[in-house]
C-alpha cells in the first residue's frame, strides 16, 4: 500500500471517530420538547437559588437594581398556573408559523411548488446546471420538506442524465437545501417562526420593541448569490473531479427517472403564476396611493411599524401561496372539490404538531427565564465580560456564528436551537449595542453552514440512501465527506460577508438595524 494510501485510510479513520463520537454525544441528547422541560425545571430551582442574593446590576427596563425573583414560590408558582394557556397561546412564533405553513401546505400539496421545480430544472442549459440546481434548492425551503424529498434526489437524476456523477448533483443539491437555508429571496416560515423567537429574546430587555418578520429578507436574498457561488466552484471544480475514480455501481433499473410535466400540470403551473402576479400587483395598486388604508394611519408610510400593510406580512405570505395552489390544484385536477383544499391544510398541520408540542414547553421556560430575571442577570453580565475583554463587535459576532456552527452538530432543529440561546444571546448583544436583527442574522450563518455534516439532521440518513442509489458503499463518512468543503466553505466565507455587508451598511431587511437603539 502507498504512502498516499495510508494517510488516506488515517483521515477516514480519523473523521469515522470523529463522526461515531458526535453520533454518541448528539444520541445521548434528550428531545428538544424534553430538554425545554427539563430546563423549565432548572430555572425553577436557580430561581429558588440566587434570589437569596442581591446584585448590583442595573435592570435597563426599570432603572433599578436587578432582583432574580423565586419561582418556586406559593404566590408565584400560582400565577404560572393562571397563566400557562395564554402562555402558550401568545407565544410569538406559534401563531406566524400556523399561518404561513396553511397557505404553503396548500401550493405544496397542489403540486404547484414541485411541478415550478421540474420545469425550472428540465429547462436549464447543461452549462449553467449546477448554478440553477442549487438556486432551486435553496427556493424549496419556502416548501419546508420538499427540498429533502424532491429536489436532492433530482439533483442526481439530472447530473446522471447529463452524463455527470450523479453523486455531484446530489451534493450541490444538498449543499442548496441545508447549507444555504437561511439564503432565500421568496419569503417563508422559517422568517417570521426565527423573528418571533428574537423578538421575544429581546422583549426581556426591552418589553417595548418590535422586529419585522422580514428583518433579515434582504441579507439573506444576497446570501442567496453568495450560496450558489460558492456551491458552483466547489461542485464543478473540488466535488465532481474527486468522484472521477468512483464508479457509479448501483442497479440501473432501479435508479430514478426524471418524470415528465405533464401538459395539464403545465397549463396548471402557468394559471397559479398568473394569480401569483396578479395579487402582487393588485397589492402594489392598492398600496401606492398615499390614503393607503395598508399605510401608517398617522405618517402615511409603507414601512412602519404602524402599517397595516407591515403587520400583514404573514397574511400575505399565506395567501401568496393559497391562491395560487389552489388555481393549480383545480386546473391539474388534483383538488376536485373544497374539501381537496381543506385536507391539504390539515395535512400541512398534523406535520406541524411536534413543533407545537415544542412550543409549549419553550413557552413556558421563556417566560419562566423571563420572570425569574435570570435572563437579564446573565445577559448583562456576559456583555460586561465582552466589554472588559474589548473585542471588536465583528469578532464578537463571528465567534457566536461559529458556536451556533458547534452545538448545530448536536441540536439539530434551527428553532429549538434558537429558543434555546436566543435569550441569552440577544439581551447580551443588545447590551453591547448590537441590534437583534444583526444577531439573528449571525444566527442564521452558524445555523445553515454545518447542517450538510451533522449526521443528526434527521433528513441525513434519507441523503445517505439517495447516494447509495447510484454509489452502494457509500456511508455516512462518505457524506460528510462530501459535504465538508461545503460547510467550511460557508462558515467562512458567509461570516465574512455578513461582516462586509453590516461593513458596508446595507439593510438587513424590513425595519432592520445594525445598532441597538437603532
Amino acid at each position: 500500500m502507498s504512502a498516499d494510501n495510508n494517510a488516506t485510510g488515517a483521515q477516514t479513520g480519523l473523521l469515522n471517530r470523529l463522526l461515531n463520537k458526535v453520533e454518541v454525544i448528539g444520541n445521548k441528547l434528550p428531545d428538544p420538547a424534553v430538554m425545554f422541560a427539563g430546563l423549565l425545571v432548572i430555572i425553577w430551582v436557580l430561581s429558588l437559588i440566587f434570589s437569596q442574593f442581591t446584585y448590583t446590576e442595573i435592570d435597563p427596563r426599570t432603572g433599578v437594581e436587578i432582583t432574580v425573583n423565586n419561582l418556586l414560590a406559593p404566590t408565584a408558582m400560582a400565577n404560572f398556573l393562571a397563566t400557562m394557556v395564554n402562555t402558550f397561546m401568545y407565544f410569538a412564533p406559534l401563531g406566524v408559523v400556523l399561518v404561513a405553513m396553511l397557505g404553503i401546505g396548500v401550493a405544496e400539496r397542489s403540486g404547484f411548488i414541485n411541478v415550478g421545480i421540474k420545469l425550472l430544472l428540465n429547462t436549464t442549459p447543461k452549462a449553467l446546471l449546477t448554478p440553477m440546481l442549487i438556486l432551486v434548492a435553496i427556493v424549496s425551503h419556502t416548501a419546508v420538506d420538499a427540498g429533502y424529498v424532491l429536489v436532492i434526489p433530482l439533483g442526481g437524476v439530472i447530473f446522471y442524465a447529463a452524463g455527470r456523477h450523479p453523486l455531484a448533483g446530489i451534493a450541490a443539491a444538498f449543499a442548496g437545501v441545508s447549507g444555504g437555508f437561511s439564503a432565500n429571496f421568496v419569503p417563508s416560515a422559517i422568517d417570521p417562526l426565527l423573528q418571533g423567537i428574537t423578538e421575544t429574546a429581546a422583549q426581556m430587555h426591552n418589553p417595548e420593541i418590535m422586529l419585522n418578520p422580514l428583518n433579515n429578507w434582504a441579507f439573506t436574498s444576497a446570501s442567496c448569490l453568495l450560496v450558489v457561488l460558492v456551491g458552483w466552484y466547489l461542485t464543478d471544480k473540488v466535488i465532481e473531479p474527486r468522484l472521477k475514480g468512483t464508479e457509479v455501481d448501483g442497479d440501473s433499473d432501479a435508479m430514478p427517472q426524471i418524470e415528465e410535466v405533464s401538459p395539464r400540470d403545465r397549463k396548471a403551473f402557468y394559471s397559479a403564476v398568473l394569480t401569483m402576479l396578479l395579487g402582487v400587483i393588485i397589492l402594489i395598486v392598492v398600496t401606492v396611493p398615499e390614503g393607503s388604508a395598508l399605510r401608517d394611519p398617522e405618517t402615511a408610510e409603507i414601512a412602519s411599524f404602524n402599517a397595516p400593510l407591515m403587520q400583514s406580512i404573514v397574511p400575505l405570505i399565506f395567501l401568496l401561496f393559497w391562491v395560487p395552489g389552489i388555481v393549480h390544484g383545480y386546473v391539474s385536477r388534483n383538488f376536485k372539490e373544497s374539501r381537496d383544499v381543506i385536507g391539504a391544510m390539515t395535512k400541512s398541520m398534523e406535520g406541524m404538531a411536534y413543533y407545537m408540542v415544542m412550543a409549549f414547553f419553550c413557552a413556558l421556560f421563556i417566560k419562566a427565564f423571563g420572570d425569574s430575571n435570570l435572563g437579564i442577570l446573565l445577559s448583562i453580565k456576559g456583555a460586561n465580560l465582552l466589554q472588559a475583554m474589548a473585542l471588536p463587535g465583528g469578532v464578537t459576532l463571528v465567534g457566536i456564528i461559529f458556536l451556533v456552527a458547534f452545538i448545530n452538530l448536536f441540536v439539530g432543529s434551527a428553532s429549538a436551537k434558537w429558543m434555546l440561546i436566543a435569550p441569552i444571546f440577544v439581551p447580551m448583544l443588545m447590551q453591547l449595542g448590537l441590534s437583534p436583527d444583526l444577531t439573528q442574522a449571525a444566527y442564521r450563518v452558524g445555523d445553515s453552514a454545518s447542517n450538510i455534516i451533522t449526521p443528526l439532521l434527521p433528513y441525513f440518513p434519507l441523503v445517505v440512501v439517495y447516494c447509495q442509489r447510484y454509489v452502494k458503499g457509500t456511508g455516512i463518512g462518505t457524506l460528510v465527506s462530501l459535504m465538508l468543503p461545503y460547510s467550511i466553505a460557508l462558515l467562512v466565507l458567509w461570516s465574512a460577508f455578513l461582516l462586509i455587508y453590516w461593513g458596508i451598511g446595507i439593510p438587513l431587511g424590513l425595519q432592520s438595524t445594525y445598532s441597538y437603539p437603532g
